[in-house]
């Protein structure tokens, strides 16, 4: 059997799995999946209905749906059954267990990971087959929400990103007579306190098995708890559930307003949420009581302790970012919250390594910095750069002082740095695959050039035909400029020995 023909295969003619071409499984997918948008667009619902029902019974999705849960960063992280598909055959195995008929959602288990303000943000952790099941039915609900989806929302869509959001935000605030005023909010416990029957009522897709997913409770300790609302976080289908009860917000604030002379402007990042204003008195009488009402109707409520309303010359934080007008020039920095956050976890990894080899180290802490640095260089961060280089610097001084307690500093110099032109670098000696030796620096993350990030179009979508050639492009300059960062950091961190 042949990948070129498995759109509508019956899952009985099941291929080998180490033979499949991906590339065309996604092809015919993604067929589908323009084709259902192509139906919302027309708003033929009962077609879009039969395309979905296609699509979630197709073999070419079932393949797509298992693949994703077999290569994601949850693979190896199993549910209350203890069960993974790590081998071929178990993969090509699971396709058999993606049917309509007798399926019934397995409690999940629950686990909790440490959140950035000390307290602890549980999950709910699917089985292998429900996940499967629930990125199968994500194929075919995506387009929709991608249609339907407010223009200034950016979290968890496809071809759209957190420099996206920020983007808009610059866009939004950068001129003379922008708005002043600034709604800064963020939703209490989205996933978890979102209605069930707000969901059940508005989501386009099999009932049955949503309300399987809904109501199918946690394990914890050996003790089963229900579950009376919310979707759980650590689902597949779960963020695309949370954008689909968010959107319209931004037309709701729309039709409250005049024409002229608000300035109000929404910019959504899945639950943290900002909406400008001419005045605090118009956020306060116009915008917050929609806010507050459309967020109620769908079981929601507003955080007191992330919501304030604050002016652009005070700045405010969002999404790892400060944002602030100094006189009639907008910066958008680095949030100070968020560099101490990560020096403090730079100094704790120095100080785990003191017994790594120098080479192994150093390419794990350029690794780091590399990351953090790259997800900053569309701001103004050129002084928090050389800020972090520093106190890397006088981090290492204590690393190489508590590696060799008896030498000297004219040792520690001489062993661990070198000269190149007008600067010292630290450096270790590396042998490279073609068994040459090497010195490899440490990445200084002022040397990064800044790049500006080109927000995406708003009303672009990737089901839209109309907007394919625009994606092509914006995927042929990255690839460009990810080429260009990687011989520039070659040139930064690698220099093969002379002499």
């Amino acid at each position: 059997m042949t990948a070129t023909n498995v759109a509508g295969a019956p899952s009985a003619c099941l291929p080998d799995w180490d033979s499949i071409d991906w590339a065309q499984i996604h092809k015919q997918v993604y067929r589908l999946q323009m084709r259902i948008a192509k139906a919302v667009r027309e708003k033929c619902w009962g077609k879009v209905a039969t395309l979905q029902h296609l699509l979630t019974h197709s073999l070419a999705a079932k393949l797509w749906a298992v693949r994703r849960v077999v290569t994601n960063k949850g693979k190896n992280t199993p549910g209350i059954d203890g069960k993974l598909w790590r081998t071929s055959r178990r993969r090509i195995n699971a396709i058999r267990l993606l049917r309509q008929r007798g399926y019934r959602p397995q409690p999940l288990r629950r686990a909790y990971v440490p959140k950035s303000n000390g307290k602890m943000r549980p999950l709910g952790i699917p089985t292998m087959t429900d996940r499967a099941m629930q990125a199968l039915y994500a194929l075919a609900l995506d387009p929709i929400a991608e249609m339907m989806a407010d223009v200034n929302s950016y979290g968890f869509r496809k071809k759209r990103s957190i420099a996206d959001a920020i983007g808009q935000c610059f866009l939004s605030l950068c001129r003379k007579h922008s708005p002043q005023w600034i709604w800064e909010t963020d939703i209490r416990a989205c996933f978890d306190q979102i209605s069930h029957q707000w969901l059940l009522a508005n989501i386009p897709m099999n009932k049955r098995i949503l309300r399987g997913w809904l109501k199918c409770g946690y394990l914890e300790k050996d003790a089963f708890f229900a579950t009376k609302a919310g979707t759980p976080q650590g689902g597949i289908i779960s963020p695309l559930l949370a954008n689909m009860t968010l959107d319209g917000l931004e037309a709701a604030i729309v039709a409250v307003i005049p024409k002229r002379g608000a300035k109000v402007n929404m910019v959504r990042y899945a639950d943290d949420l900002i909406i400008t204003g001419a005045s605090p008195a118009r956020l306060k009488e116009k915008v917050i009581p929609v806010v507050t009402g459309f967020l109620a109707e769908r079981g929601l409520t507003l955080s007191e302790e992330k919501t304030r309303l604050c002016h652009i010359n005070d700045g405010f934080d969002f999404l790892g970012v400060n944002i602030r007008k100094y006189g009639q020039k907008l910066m958008i920095k680095p949030s100070p919250q968020k560099v101490r956050g990560f020096l403090s976890e730079i100094k704790e990894f120095i100080k785990s390594c003191v017994a790594l080899p120098t080479d192994i180290f150093i390419r794990r802490l350029n690794s780091k910095l590399r990351g953090w640095a790259q997800s900053y260089r569309q701001v103004v961060a050129k002084k928090v750069f050389a800020w972090v280089d520093y106190c890397v610097y006088h981090y290492l001084r204590k690393w190489m002082r508590h590696r060799h307690r008896n030498k000297t500093d004219a040792w520690l110099k001489q062993h661990y740095y070198t000269r190149i032109g007008m600067r010292s670098e630290f450096f270790a000696m590396s042998i490279n695959s073609h068994g040459e030796q090497q010195r490899l620096f440490l990445l200084k993350t002022a040397d990064l050039p800044i790049r500006r990030h080109t927000k995406v179009t708003g009303t672009a979508t990737p089901y839209d035909p109309a907007w394919s050639d625009y994606f092509k492009r914006r995927a042929k300059q990255r690839e460009v400029q990810r080429m260009s960062d990687r011989r520039f950091l070659s040139t930064c961190t690698l220099q093969r020995q002379t002499g």
